[in-house]
């Protein structure tokens, strides 16, 4: 088990289309501390009532000093089609688009580099944005495929699971 110190820990926002099979897969990624599922920018303070623009997101707390911004939008890329819009999978909508959000301008630089390094960077639908809003999900949605690994979800098990054991 790895340890880290607190003052290297920093948060970014994840988001790749059905928050199980994100968390599943970013939980897993060497110098990720802990994860949470979520929502990124919706404009209520409350999970309950009609849809209010959020994307379903994994707050991630990563050691700066094990894997950088640029890494986890690298990792993230593996479990993502960044070309589809509003659409990863079989979930459709909204709420199941892609992106990466901070409070960090830093990150969103990194994340902004990164995209741009592709040969194809235009066409690219990956929404990096400050985060203006945060809503954890409720308890139902937190670690889900952990707890009941039998629940579906797009990504294939191997690939869900990729890096388990580069954390143990």
């Amino acid at each position: 088990m790895q340890i880290f110190s607190p003052i290297n820990i920093e948060e970014i926002y994840l988001a790749g289309g059905c928050l199980w099979g994100v968390q599943e897969f970013i939980r897993h990624v060497p110098g990720v501390v802990e994860t949470e599922a979520g929502r990124a920018n919706g404009s209520s303070c409350k999970l309950t009532g009609p849809y209010d623009g959020y994307a379903e997101c994994v707050k991630t707390s990563f050691d700066c000093t094990s894997v950088s911004v640029k890494q986890l939008v690298q990792y993230l890329f593996e479990i993502i089609d960044p070309y589809s819009l509003n659409h990863q999978g079989p979930d459709i909508g909204e709420r199941y688009r892609t992106g990466v959000y901070s409070e960090d301008p830093n990150h969103l630089a990194a994340a902004r580099d990164f995209i741009a390094g592709h040969s194809d960077a235009s066409s690219i639908l990956v929404e990096v944005c400050t985060l203006n809003n945060y809503l954890r999900s409720d308890n139902s949605h937190q670690d889900r495929l952990t707890r009941r690994p039998s629940d579906t979800c797009h990504l294939p098990r191997e690939l869900l699971h990729k890096y388990k054991h580069e954390r143990l």
